[in-house]
């Protein structure tokens, strides 16, 4: 009788011991998803040692620092921009928005006298209830993003003539002093009001993302819209509302905007759109949604400016290298994306 109980026991070890290494394994094995990322930051801090060996001053902090102050507007654009394409959709109207924005703040604070702590708040409202608007006409009516959008880029950029055909400088005094303003930091570095808003977006960003159910729902609407509807998610809620925050980030870069310009005009930020997806797009995000990184879209931007800073510092080359270097990034990551979502799908 005792050697039933010993055979079974024997029997029971064998059976569970060799999944422990496996499942070890498993968990140790680096996740593919996180291939376009790793990638991403990988050039980007090869870029930063390519130009701290070949110039003088490139390393150094106010250089990395401008990277933020001057792509601050870009950052919030694209972090809106990253909740969409996360949801498996796309918004076209953000740089009309953002040039909107600069028009009607720069008409109410110039022309109209408004003080800047009630007209800021009135353009972030307007931009906010423009993106709700697309997004309830793309969720009432099962319309396609891309044309919706369009047409929001359409209706936005001709508004911006309606107001002034010319640039309206901002001249008020106060507005001047906190575009001008400067967060000091180490050795002589610093930091614009601008940069820590974009900062502060970021943050928050990142906490709606991985920290709340909307984060959660719109990763699962990115991934499949009819599963998200039989898991008696907000679907309706949620692909109105990744839209609204859309047209809010866009108000908000707006206004961030005018605070580098001091001006607002009808062809401020004319392709802005194009470079947040392309942004987002080099930080991982999956263009068919469910699958992306709010932190990835800020080296996504911050590889923009920094190809852009090695240009300037090389000094022989001209701007339009700029689109050449990023339309090839592009051509490399959308190719990346196809050979480990193919991967996937074999391996399911």
């Amino acid at each position: 009788m005792s050697a039933v109980p010993n055979n079974a026991n024997t029997a029971g070890f064998s059976t569970m011991s060799p999944p422990a290494p496996q499942a070890t394994a498993e968990r140790a094995r680096f996740n593919p998803k996180y291939l376009p990322l790793a990638a991403t930051i990988s050039l980007f801090v090869a870029m930063a040692t390519l130009g701290s060996v070949l110039y003088t001053g490139f390393f150094s902090a106010q250089v990395f620092l401008n990277l933020l102050i001057d792509n601050a507007f870009l950052i919030i654009v694209a972090v809106g921009m990253t909740f969409v394409i996360l949801s498996g959709g796309i918004d076209l109207s953000v740089g009309s928005v953002v040039a909107l924005t600069t028009m009607v703040l720069a008409a109410l604070v110039e022309h109209r006298g408004w003080n800047p702590i009630v007209a800021i708040p009135l353009v972030l409202l307007m931009g906010t209830a423009f993106g709700a608007f697309m997004g309830f006409l793309i969720e009432r009516f099962r319309l396609q993003p891309f044309i919706v959008t369009l047409a929001g880029m359409f209706l936005a950029r001709g508004l911006c003539y309606l107001i002034s055909i010319d640039s309206i400088s901002i001249t008020h005094e106060g507005y001047s002093e906190l575009a001008q303003w400067r967060l000091p930091l180490w050795e002589g570095a610093s930091l614009s009001l601008g940069a820590l808003i974009a900062i502060g977006v970021l943050l928050v960003a990142l906490f709606v993302a991985h920290c709340t159910p909307f984060g959660r729902s719109v990763y699962a609407v990115g991934g499949s819209e009819h599963s998200a509807v039989l898991m008696g998610l907000p679907v309706r809620r949620t692909l109105i509302g990744v839209y609204t925050l859309s047209g809010f980030c866009s108000a908000l870069a707006g206004v961030v905007f005018t605070f580098y310009m001091l001006s607002g005009y009808g062809l401020h930020a004319v392709g802005m759109e194009l470079d947040a997806i392309a942004a987002v797009v080099i930080g991982g995000t999956l263009l068919t949604g469910g699958v992306g990184y709010v932190a990835g879209t800020l080296f996504g931007v911050l590889m923009l400016g920094i190809i852009q800073t090695l240009i300037s510092f090389d000094g022989t080359l001209s701007s339009w290298w700029t689109r050449i270097v990023v339309g090839v990034l592009l051509f490399a990551f959308c190719l990346l994306q196809r050979l480990l979502s193919r991967r996937s799908g074999k391996a399911r």
